[in-house]
């Protein structure tokens, strides 16, 4: 560690110690050793000494022990000599300077001395215990003990704003050259008390020891640590009470030492000045002491340095939230503006960022946003980028997060999220937008959420949403590269490499009966999740929408039905589905939401099946379109003949297989047939006909059913050879 951070630790303890000794020198001497010393409202004694020797002091003669034992803890004055990279010595310096602040402070109310004027001073049981509960079990998620002052008011406002919404109880105190954030804030008339979660206990230094022994006493009084036990209730202050020390200004040797201490109950350090740091050292939990000069970027370093997972408990929007309106639509003759599907160009995409890139709760649009909709216009371009920091996040956990965008987004009134990734449809709403909803709101909605249910992994979260369509294109092409590798990943695997399978049933709330099973070889319909992207989901969320199933005994290889598959779908589908097939489309297969990528539907006259993607407009050899194809095969309904699927299982080895797999296929849009084209080649190549796609006819071979079977004629298309399918 630093010699300076230690050298100035050390000598300010020694400091304090000096203090505390002439104190209780000249307390003895004027009032004797009987005189009774104590803090008001407490069973404690004096906390610390209490907490740490197990010492009940009630007389100014039974602080001599404890004087004794801090003077032991401290270092001879810092020479110059090799320092151990552990904190050994300051650590012992920082616990004897609380030891000493404690005596100081009770001694002060002996003399009448505190509290300060506008301050709390000690803070008793009854408050300790109403609020010290929250602290525990983590409706607040923290304190925050703030020492000094903030360059101008404006800073310290706008500090302790940013703690308050996110429900930390802040402590306010100190000074730096005689003035304290105390005094900034009533400058500012920011009305300050326990109700308010800003509490001022001191203009000095000294007095910030007692937000730490109310600290301290929560070991004693939630943790059913018992007095004296010295480790338990600094590992208890450290895993169990999220707190920090926020230094404001100069960073003198007094101010080192109370530090010190505060790291030794596990508590990180964090200034705004440019201090030496210390790096991780296993007495905090991250950082034991850091500096950050930029005060739009402090409150939520002082967050990710602690560990504190804040949830937010009201969303700021103008329309309801809850997941009541997951299943909403938003029709058509109450649409006033709609993103993607076929209207216009959209995406989301999440990403992992380093921490100094992220933003906690920033949210920002580039372009116009929809009160700029120009006249009878109703759609926009869109690119919804959310960037996100996690000490504890993985590139595993990003494509889990992103698919929850669109449960995220449906939760609000007025607003209809369908799809993914590139294959999203957004709708919002007139009533939506007459109450005020603009895209800010997806960004705080998204920011709200990824930190209330994943906030085990996610510290810090921004959005980014872009209107124009040339940002949307360009960033797009970023994203499709990201997309790939994701989907490569679950390359090689196979079904019986495996004895579980996942379930998803994140989109029931549009089709309440429909099940998705996700095997290696058969990712979601949507698309979007992988069998690695389900069993990661359910290592994030056990009792999420990913659910293991255990495959038992098959019943029918060539179909690949398994009773527990059965059992399952059947119980999850509300006993409307009573078995599936995951290899067959004719024989009981899967059902379908809404969210999947193609339709797969049989062509009975061609003997083989067709295959159509979301973003393809025009007609099909079966006379309807996509989305006329798609009024009947979703809502979870099992549809023997047509399939909902996500395009990369039409190159499985597991497709369709009952009926024959990829050689059944007879007609697929040209866009997807490109698209595909290198997977299909190596599959048709395994099938041992490397010509197949160009026997696959798209919309410039044929369009009708006319056409489709003079071109299958002509090509020979190895579908005229196998059985019938009907």
């Amino acid at each position: 560690m630093s010699k300076l951070v230690a050298s100035s630790a050390i000598k300010g303890a020694w400091v304090i110690f000096n203090q505390a000794k002439e104190f209780l020198d000249k307390a003895i001497k004027e009032k004797g050793q009987e005189q009774k010393i104590g803090f008001p409202e407490t069973a404690f004694y004096l906390p610390m000494a209490n907490a740490l020797l197990g010492l009940k002091v009630e007389r100014l003669k039974e602080v001599v022990p404890i004087l004794e034992h801090a003077k032991s803890l401290l270092p001879n004055l810092p020479t110059e000599r090799i320092w151990l990279p552990y904190l050994g010595d300051t650590l012992n310096a920082g616990i004897a300077t609380l030891l000493c602040e404690e005596i100081i402070m009770a001694l002060r109310y002996l003399y009448r001395e505190e509290p300060q004027k506008d301050c709390q001073g000690f803070f008793t049981d009854t408050i300790m215990r109403s609020l010290g509960i929250q602290l525990v079990d983590g409706r607040m998620p923290g304190f925050a003990a703030i020492l000094g002052a903030a360059p101008n008011n404006q800073i310290a406002v706008d500090i302790v704003r940013q703690l308050q919404g996110r429900n930390i109880l802040v402590f306010v105190g100190s000074s730096v050259n005689g003035r304290s954030i105390i005094d900034q804030l009533l400058e500012e008339n920011v009305q300050m008390g326990w109700d308010n979660y800003i509490v001022p206990y001191g203009r000095d230094t000294l007095s910030a020891i007692y937000p730490l022994n109310w600290a301290i006493r929560s070991a004693l009084t939630f943790g059913g640590i018992k007095p004296g036990q010295a480790q338990k209730c600094l590992l208890y202050t450290k895993e169990r009470v999220f707190a920090f020390g926020l230094v404001l200004g100069e960073v003198d040797e007094i101010k080192y030492a109370t530090g010190a201490g505060a790291i030794s109950m596990g508590f990180p350090i964090i200034a705004d000045t440019d201090i030496p740091q210390i790096k991780p050292s296993g007495i905090t939990t991250y950082e034991a002491l850091v500096k950050e000069l930029d005060y739009k970027k402090i409150v939520s370093r002082c967050i990710e340095v602690r560990g504190i997972k804040v949830k937010v408990t009201q969303i700021p929007i103008p329309v309801p939230y809850a997941a009541a309106f997951e299943g909403e639509r938003v029709r058509k003759e109450n649409l006033y503006v709609e993103f993607g599907g076929k209207s216009s160009l959209s995406f989301e995409y999440l990403v992992t960022r380093k921490s100094e890139e992220v933003e906690d709760g920033k949210i920002e649009l580039f372009g116009p946003d929809i009160d700029e909709l120009e006249k009878d216009k109703y759609s926009m371009p869109l690119a919804i980028i959310v960037e996100v920091y996690g000490r504890k996040m993985q590139k595993d956990f990003e494509p889990i997060l992103e698919r929850q965008v669109h449960r995220f987004i449906n939760y609000a009134m007025g607003l209809m999220h369908i799809g993914q990734r590139d294959m999203n449809w957004i709708r919002i709403s007139k009533d939506a937008f007459n109450k005020g909803f603009r895209l800010k709101h997806i960004g705080i909605i998204l920011h709200a959420m990824l930190h209330q249910e994943y906030g085990a992994i996610v510290d810090k979260v921004q959005v980014k949403l872009y209107t124009k369509q040339e940002d949307v294109q360009r960033l797009l092409e970023e994203a499709k590269k990201t997309f790939t590798e994701r989907d490569e990943r679950i390359s090689g695997m196979s079904d019986e490499a495996v004895d579980t399978f996942y379930s998803c049933l994140l989109c029931q709330s549009f089709a309440p009966n429909h099940v998705c099973i996700i095997t290696p070889e058969r990712l979601g319909l949507c698309g979007a999740y992988s069998w690695l992207d389900a069993k990661a989901s359910y290592e994030i969320m056990p009792s999420g929408p990913n659910q293991p199933i255990q495959k038992g005994p098959i019943l029918d290889e060539k179909l690949g039905q398994w009773k527990s598959i059965n059992d399952f779908v059947y119980q999850k589908s509300n006993k409307t589905i009573q078995k599936v097939s995951m290899y067959s489309l004719m024989d009981s297969p899967q059902s379908s939401c809404g969210c999947f990528e193609c339709i797969v539907a049989i062509i009975p006259e061609t003997n083989g099946v067709m295959i159509v993607s979301r973003d393809y407009t025009g007609m099909t050899p079966l006379g309807m379109t996509f989305t006329t194809l798609a009024g009947s095969v979703g809502g979870g309904v099992q549809t023997p003949g047509f399939l909902g699927i996500g395009r990369l299982y039409i190159t499985s080895k597991k497709f369709i297989l009952a009926e024959g797999g990829l050689k059944r296929v007879v007609w697929m849009p040209k866009e997807l047939k490109q698209a595909l084209e290198e997977r299909i080649n190596q599959r048709a190549q395994e099938l041992g006909i490397p010509d197949l796609l160009d026997k696959i006819a798209d919309e410039t071979k044929a369009v009708s059913l006319e056409e489709l079977l003079d071109f299958l004629k002509k090509v020979e298309h190895p579908v005229l050879s196998l059985e019938p399918l009907i």
